[in-house]
């Protein structure tokens, strides 16, 4: 201990005198300085006062060093008081030994005696900003007072130097927590004005536009930061941007650029997969979830992404093998479930049916935890459907009911979802009863009153569908039921009440996905007016914002067979669709139809028994087929599908039968009937 404090008195020494020394070289003698040997008695106190301080700091604020640093700088004061710089080291020396009290004193102090020292004022600002607490822990709970003081302090600091810009920066940080992002965003801007390319701003900035849910401008404020200076943490927050935007392409070419940026960081690879998975870049997406898989092979969630992604291929049995290495970590309800969905995707719905019976046997209770609830509403939602989706309506109706029985705020939905069932399984006068009952039992409830007037539509009543839906609450401001309101005009052909109806509906439509949806029903109703070439604009329209829209692929390349014009765009469309929508019955039967058309008739019969499969029974798939058989020379196959044909056209509900439709088949099922007998 000794050699230190003579090595301590040696420099202080030492550092006294160049500091006396440079003072008199400078010509520095203003009127109430000190003399010569008080300056030098001064700089002594203050020079071992500071290397007090540095030896508290390396030695974890021991009290000694502590106190003879804050001995020394008073006694370096008493002799210079004039001298701010001492009096700031000693408020910095108080806030590293933890003193706040006598550090903010100190401060104010120093501030008092000249309220321009931007020092003191940085020193209390970090005093009040280390008490704010963190917005990001208990919830989010902080000390307002000290917030609104060091916003305060901050601002002061930032007047008397417009261009510090650490202080600006930590002003715009605090307006953030305070949610003031007027003035964040203000702030932020002074110092893009002062220094366009500060990354810390650029980012900050991004942060106040994604506070408001603005992710575009913040996306935009983020991909310059990023081009500057591509640093993990700016493109790794980018790629989260892009991410919530549901840009999912851009996020996942993000993450990738993220991986060497963060050493092949783990999570950062299961974010590519997630956003390849979803921007259906499949390929890649089973490359990075098998590599992760084979790292971690106990990982449930993963295994069961390489399911999902296997199915969506329509690899059935690449999905099989991946569900049983799950199932080899645990049979449970969830992976069983998950096997009934595989199955169920197959066209094995029946045996999907069974599975989900047999979870809802084994975990029967009498009382269940909300959790467990939760979970058999959903086996039970899922076992209707299933039994929906194959023309069970009794056993479907009896499982949503069933939803009601646990949770019986739900009641209102469920008759809903009842009544839609009855509709799908053909039968209208059960439907209807049902509506009628659940109207009177649920009165005033919107969903239960919208479904009614649907139904009353599907029955052909489109008057007073319509009229039913007119007297809502509000329904010339509501959306949706603006939206019903179109969709009953569409089956009544009431197509100059329907662009009227589109108007209204335009201007609620906030969203570009709203505004989408919209050109997809103008679409859609020139095409059922015949004017193609108006049709077709809308779906471009549509098109030229996502060219990746499924539906409007469909539609348009469908539109084009169906009038056997441009076959070879028609097949790049549709086969795009089915590529984002593998297994999809509509995108099948459109894709079944082009080829027919361009006389691939291999090809369209194995799509089309494919879509016959998929969609159940629909008329049009059914006399689609019959087609390709009748010109393969398989009448009999063909008489077989074009009496499907029929008998569909024939059990349609009132709003969707065509008369025209009915008799065309008829005409061309009698005359597969002639040409067989004639043969005989």
């Amino acid at each position: 201990m000794g050699y230190a404090r003579a090595a301590l008195l040696t420099i202080a020494t030492l550092l006294a005198s160049m500091l006396l020394a440079g003072m008199q070289l400078s010509g520095q003698t203003p009127a109430a300085a000190p003399k010569p040997d008080e300056r030098a008695s001064a700089y002594y106190n203050f020079a071992m006062g500071h290397l007090y301080g540095e030896l508290a700091g390396a030695y974890g604020n021991r009290g000694e060093y502590v106190n003879r640093a804050i001995d020394f700088y008073k006694q370096a004061i008493k002799i210079d008081p004039e001298a701010s710089y001492i009096g700031e080291e000693l408020a910095d020396l108080y806030v590293q030994a933890g003193q706040f009290e006598r550090a903010t004193q100190q401060a104010k102090d120093l501030i008092k005696a000249n309220p321009q020292n931007a020092a003191a004022h940085k020193i209390l600002a970090r005093i009040y900003a280390r008490q704010i607490g963190d917005p990001d822990q208990n919830q989010g709970k902080l000390d307002q007072a000290m917030l609104t003081a060091a916003m305060g302090e901050y601002k002061a600091i930032t007047e008397i130097n417009p261009k510090d810009i650490e202080s600006l920066s930590m002003l715009a940080r605090l307006y953030r927590v305070s949610r003031d992002e007027t003035n964040a965003e203000k702030t932020y801007r002074a110092i893009l004005a002062a220094s366009p390319n500060d990354d810390d701003a650029l980012t900050g900035l991004a942060a106040v536009y994604a506070d408001r849910g603005d992710l575009t401008q913040a996306i935009a404020m983020l991909k310059l930061a990023v081009d500057r200076n591509p640093d993990p943490r700016t493109v790794t927050t980018l790629a989260e941007f892009y991410e919530q935007n549901k840009e999912y392409a851009n996020a996942a070419d993000t993450w990738e650029k993220a991986l060497p940026l963060t050493n092949d960081n783990v999570q950062v690879r299961r974010h590519l997969a997630i956003n390849l998975l979803a921007s259906n870049r499949l390929d890649p997406a089973l490359k990075v979830f098998t590599e992760l898989a084979n790292e971690d092979p106990k990982n449930v969630e993963l295994l069961m992404q390489l399911v999902e992604i296997q199915m969506r291929k329509q690899n059935f049995p690449g999905a099989h093998a991946a569900i049983d290495k799950v199932k080899a970590l645990g049979n449970t309800p969830d992976i069983r479930y998950a096997e009934a969905g595989l199955l169920d995707a197959e066209g094995r719905t029946t045996d999907a049916i069974a599975i989900v019976q047999s979870i809802l046997a084994d975990t029967r209770k009498t009382q269940y935890a909300d959790p467990e609830r939760g979970q058999r509403i959903q086996f039970l939602e899922t076992l209707a459907r299933m039994n929906r989706s194959i023309g069970k309506t009794p056993e479907a109706v009896a499982a949503f009911r069933q939803i009601a029985e646990l949770n019986p705020a739900a009641a209102p939905r469920v008759e809903v979802e009842v009544i839609e069932t009855m509709v799908a399984g053909k039968d209208m006068k059960g439907a209807k009863v049902a509506a009628d009952a659940a109207l009177k039992r649920f009165s005033g409830d919107r969903l239960v009153m919208m479904e009614h007037a649907a139904l009353l539509g599907q029955l052909g009543q489109y008057d007073a569908a319509i009229a039913e839906l007119r007297a809502l609450p509000n329904a010339s401001k509501d959306r949706d039921v603006l939206v019903q309101i179109s969709q009953v005009q569409e089956k009544a052909k009431k197509f100059v009440d329907e662009r009227k109806t589109f108007d209204a509906i335009e201007a609620l439509s906030t969203s570009d996905q709203e505004r989408q949806a919209l050109d997809f029903m103008r679409g859609a109703m020139f095409e059922h007016e015949k004017n193609f070439d108006a049709a077709e604009a809308q779906f471009r329209k549509i098109l030229q914002r996502d060219p990746n829209s499924p539906g409007a692929l469909n539609y348009l390349g469908y539109m084009f067979a169906d009038r056997n014009v441009r076959l070879e765009e028609a097949q790049q469309m549709i086969s795009k669709a089915l590529e984002l929508d593998p297994g999809n019955g509509a995108y099948l039967d459109s894709l079944g139809w082009v080829h027919f058309r361009l006389n691939k008739l291999d090809m369209a019969a194995d799509e089309l028994r494919q879509a016959v499969l998929k969609s159940g029974n629909d008329a049009t798939v059914h006399d689609h087929l019959a087609e390709v058989y009748a010109k393969q020379g398989k009448m009999k196959e063909a008489i077989q599908q074009w009496e499907a044909s029929v008998a569909q056209l024939k059990s349609a509900l009132p709003s969707e039968q065509d008369a025209e439709e009915l008799a065309k088949v008829s005409k061309k099922l009698e005359a597969a009937k002639v040409k067989v007998s004639e043969k005989k």
